[in-house]
């Protein structure tokens, strides 16, 4: 079981790369400097992370950049941080591996895509998805959705989800278009949703439905749908775009009779 066996003060030179658990973007050299400049000034202020296999057998875990930036203080400073705090933690490879994943994806800076390969790969060492949620801090339904569409996302669509370019809303209902496409024809919804990225934006459309007028329209006629999951997120899609996908508009028309055309 995960967990942290200690605080300690070790020797630098016993942290150690492992080979399956790895820093999972490249070392930003600025981001190394940077760090070299504040802790040779104020010291080692958050203790890396380290997984003792054997007693005194440390593996790198979290910290990359720091840890970078102490062998770069030592290789100018001989004698400097001969020792440094770390946070020792237990559990089996795949738990620790699942942790490196962990501490990579959760910065300020991280975006969704930066989870894939860490949920994923819970997913392939045969964690349920309540438990990787629970992990991660995360909803049960957002890593269920990651698990449905990442594996199968086309890299275009996932270089523009990275880049922000679209949003995750978006990404999935483009992948919800292909996973639903007739048998032959997915690569041209793909490639059709994809063109559809690159027009201009021109003068914005009005909203095909808004949350008044939906409110509106069910208190008018009070009735009872029989909905699916996906029905609700084309419902959801459509009353958050001004450009909700043709199969999404289709799917609120087909699952919420009246709603979208009174």
């Amino acid at each position: 079981m995960l967990a942290t066996k200690r605080f300690d003060y070790v020797p630098f030179d016993k942290v150690h790369l492992h080979p399956s658990v790895a820093n999972h973007r490249p070392l930003n050299e600025a981001k190394v400097a940077h760090y070299a400049e504040d802790i040779l000034v104020n010291g080692l202020l958050e203790p890396i992370v380290v997984w003792e296999r054997n007693p005194g057998e440390f593996f790198l875990v979290g910290g990359f950049h720091r840890h970078a930036a102490i062998r770069r203080i030592r290789s100018r400073n001989p004698g400097y941080f001969d020792r440094v705090d770390v946070r020792v933690i237990q559990g089996d490879l795949d738990e620790i591996q699942a942790l490196n994943l962990k501490l990579n994806a959760d910065r300020l800076d991280a975006r969704i895509t930066d989870y894939f390969d860490a949920i994923l790969f819970m997913s392939n060492a045969n964690w349920e998805p309540g438990r990787i949620a629970r992990f991660l801090d995360k909803s049960e339904a957002w890593v269920e959705d990651i698990l449905r569409y990442a594996p199968g996302m086309d890299p275009r669509v996932r270089r523009r989800l990275e880049q922000g370019q679209i949003s995750w809303a978006k990404a999935k209902a483009i992948c919800r278009a292909v996973l639903s496409a007739p048998p032959g024809e997915e690569r041209a919804v793909l490639e059709a949703r994809l063109a559809s990225l690159e027009k201009p934006e021109g003068r914005s459309a009005p909203r095909p439905l808004t949350f008044r007028t939906a409110a509106k329209r069910l208190k008018a006629r009070p009735a009872r749908f029989k909905v699916s999951s996906d029905d609700l997120l084309a419902l959801l899609e459509v009353l958050r775009s001004r450009n909700a996908a043709p199969d999404a508009l289709e799917r609120v028309r087909q699952a919420f009779p009246g709603l979208l055309d009174a």
